[in-house]
């Protein structure tokens, strides 16, 4: 049997699974806004191919077809891909560009303002003009409906038949190809919305259907309301897209199971992603911590800080011991989502990002990019605006025969032209106003950092900083330097580290049942009622998705807190086989998971008090179908011999002169070597930059440890 939990691409034969078990290939692919990579890993001797084209923005399945036949070219047989894991930003394009399908809302009468009224925040303080992103769903085409469910799930009014006769009746006369249903107090008692929902599925089968009871059952009612409603409003979008890619993978890729990643850095069957497509709509960044993880974890680092600077912005995350935090809420676009996703900050500053001088008459750096198209001003392709790609351009930081081993060539003079009214405001030389660009943009890197670690009580100079994306390497070291971190570690194909974290992903899905319950003995048995509840809802997502017992996992946590709170901590309570966890916890127990929640609260806020009353307010299951066994090990290289360089070119480190700088090809150099640095090391997929007084290593795993000078 191939890898568990993937949705089947196409029936399989015999003949098709005779051939996926003679060759065993697994593929992940990330579509990116300007790139999509490749990473392709063979079982048993992790022999690796990897491939990068440019995204195709009208349709992102295509850069994915043609990457697919670019592997088969580089010696990866596609008969015998068995495996297929797919990152995608349709659903996060979709709704920067407010580009979903034709919703309509079904809401318990009284309510049906819920979206505009929200939490009555600004968005932002001081700016007495800026509003609040209009609602997908305006006023005409929500619906009220006479029924009414409060707190505990008690029924105050039922849903009676001619509601729901007149529900139906009127979605009748609405034009709209989806339909979210959000009735108070559902994530207690979904009766209401379970009825409305086979009555609308019955009567209009064309159209998609979102139950809040079944997106994300939850207390608070805005978010609750909010999340479902974009699931179905990226549902047309996302059903579109995956049943283009479907049809074509099916041809190409036709013994692969395929999975989808999720905001939470698990993968999902193609059908999970066309019922809940909100759950990939912050899953970009997801995959990219995935897969510095499993860099950290084999080089022996366990506790990191991610940095992936890609062309439009960086994305920034803390790990701890090899787990990455999450995060619960983030808004998308000004929208807010209440699902679990992995915490990941964002922060406007890649090499298309353009350097400007505000009305104050200071340097700034992003958020505004100038994307692929045109792009820097060294692409040749139009643009004219000054970008730090050109900065690393003039610093020779980056190579005049240009990207993607020479395919994608870069003009030095565009860059110098382009950058030439900033020296001469400056009143310096183009390498010098280039270097100032890139302290800026290094700069707002760092503020992201210590928002996640410094803001959260943590050091950074306790952590290691993993550094990817295609620009990640080339501004790391400035960054670690500014943090006080000595220790770098670039993975070996760096540029394309979200689409190997998707090979190494597992399969994963989030339960939750929304229960107030104080922390005491003699509430054990409802909480453990809870878990064996979740506990049997994973078994059969686990035999739907045809995960052998062996790779089934569970982990438990409470959101609990003070009673009188406003938020919640997250608590973990338990993790094993799914048979270890039934009947938990015990009475004795309870004093245990006070603890842990005393622990987590010291850490939140430092500080906690053992004497004040602590309630559960959601219990949590993850189901995780394992899949990373066998794939992507390590592999020795051969001897520690240092290679000849392939050039010495004048590298600016200083603002005021260049060093003659080593450049080597990484792809030649093998584990162990270590090389001082100044040193430039370029691949395919990036360029790491070694600063004077460093030391870089290459180590068993191929990944690139660089210790700073004075470490």
């Amino acid at each position: 049997m191939g890898a568990p939990g993937f949705g089947h691409n196409a029936p399989l034969d015999s003949q098709r699974t005779e051939g996926a078990k003679r060759v065993s290939w697994i593929v992940g692919v990330d579509v990116g806004g300007t790139f999509t990579d490749f990473y392709a890993v063979r079982s048993g001797d992790g022999e690796i191919r990897v491939a990068k084209r440019p995204s195709t923005r009208e349709n992102p399945g295509r850069a994915v077809i043609e990457g697919l036949e670019e592997l088969a070219a580089a010696g990866v047989p596609l008969g015998g891909v068995q495996r297929l894991a797919h990152g995608t930003t349709v659903a996060t394009n979709a709704i920067i560009q407010r580009r979903g399908g034709r919703v309509v809302l079904l809401t318990t009468a009284g309510f049906r303002d819920l979206l505009e009224i929200g939490r009555q925040i600004r968005p932002h303080m001081y700016d007495l003009y800026r509003d609040q992103p209009p609602p997908l769903v305006p006023r005409e085409r929500r619906l009220e409906v006479e029924e009414r469910i409060t707190s505990g799930g008690r029924v105050v009014r039922p849903l009676g038949d001619a509601a729901v006769a007149e529900a139906v009746a009127r979605l009748a006369e609405i034009d709209a190809d989806a339909c979210a249903v959000c009735l108070l107090f559902a994530f207690q008692n979904p009766d209401h919305e379970s009825r409305l929902g086979a009555a609308i599925r019955a009567a209009r089968p064309d159209l998609r259907v979102s139950l809040s009871s079944e997106v994300q059952p939850e207390f608070r009612e805005f978010e609750r309301c909010s999340t479902t409603v974009l699931n179905a409003w990226l549902q047309p979008v996302m059903d579109e897209y995956m049943a283009s890619l479907e049809a074509g993978l099916a041809e190409r890729v036709p013994n692969a199971r395929i999975g989808i990643n999720q905001s939470n850095g698990g993968l999902m069957s193609p059908a999970r992603a066309r019922a809940l497509p909100v759950r990939t709509a912050l899953s970009g960044p997801a995959a990219g911590v995935v897969g510095a993880i499993d860099a950290g974890g084999r080089s022996g680092p366990r506790d990191l800080i991610t940095l992936d600077m890609g062309g439009t912005s960086a994305d920034v995350s803390l790990v701890r011991d090899l787990r990455a935090d999450v995060a619960l809420e983030r808004a998308v676009a000004g929208l807010p989502i209440r699902l679990p996703s992995i915490d990941v900050q964002t922060v406007g500053a890649g090499g298309g990002s353009i350097a400007w001088f505000d009305r104050d008459g200071l340097l700034k750096v992003g958020p505004e990019s100038a994307g692929a198209d045109p792009g820097p001003a060294c692409y040749g392709r139009g643009g004219t605006s000054p970008t730090v790609t050109d900065a690393n351009l003039l610093l020779g930081r980056l190579s005049g025969r240009g990207l993607l081993g020479g395919r994608m060539t870069l003009d030095r003079d565009r860059a110098a032209r382009a950058f030439a009214g900033i020296a001469g405001e400056l009143g310096y030389q183009v390498e010098r106003a280039a270097h100032g660009t890139i302290g800026v943009v290094v700069a707002n890197m760092v503020r992201a950092i210590r928002t996640i670690s410094v803001e959260r009580g943590h050091d950074p100079r306790d952590f290691t900083l993993v550094a990817f994306g295609g620009a990640g390497p080339l501004h790391a070291r400035d960054v670690a330097a500014a943090l006080g971190i000595r220790e770098l570690l670039v993975p070996e194909v760096p540029g394309i580290v979200c689409a190997q974290g998707l090979v190494i992903a597992d399969l994963k899905e989030d339960f939750v049942l929304g229960r107030r319950v104080e922390l005491r003995p003699d509430t054990a048995g409802e909480l453990a009622a809870a878990m064996a509840e979740l506990v049997q809802r994973a078994r059969t997502w686990f035999e739907e998705e045809v995960i052998p017992e062996a790779d089934r996992e569970v982990e438990i946590d409470f959101d609990a807190r003070y009673v009188g709170q406003n938020f919640e901590l997250r608590v973990p309570v338990a993790s094993g086989p799914p048979a270890a966890l039934d009947g938990r916890p015990a009475p004795d127990a309870v004093a245990a998971i006070k603890a842990r929640f005393f622990e987590v609260h010291d850490v939140a806020y430092g500080y906690h008090n053992p004497d004040d009353p602590v309630e559960v307010v959601n219990v949590r299951l993850t189901a995780f179908g394992r899949t990373r066994r066998g794939a992507a090990e390590g592999r020795a290289r051969g001897a520690p011999e240092p290679p000849a360089p392939v050039e010495v070119r004048p590298v600016w480190f200083d603002p005021h002169a260049p060093d003659d700088t080593p450049v080597f090809d990484r792809s030649r150099l093998r584990s162990g070597v270590e090389i001082a640095g100044p040193a430039i090391m370029e691949q395919l997929d990036a360029t790491t930059v070694v600063h004077p007084g460093d030391l870089a290593r290459v180590d068993a795993h191929s990944n690139l440890a660089i210790t700073l000078g004075g470490a």
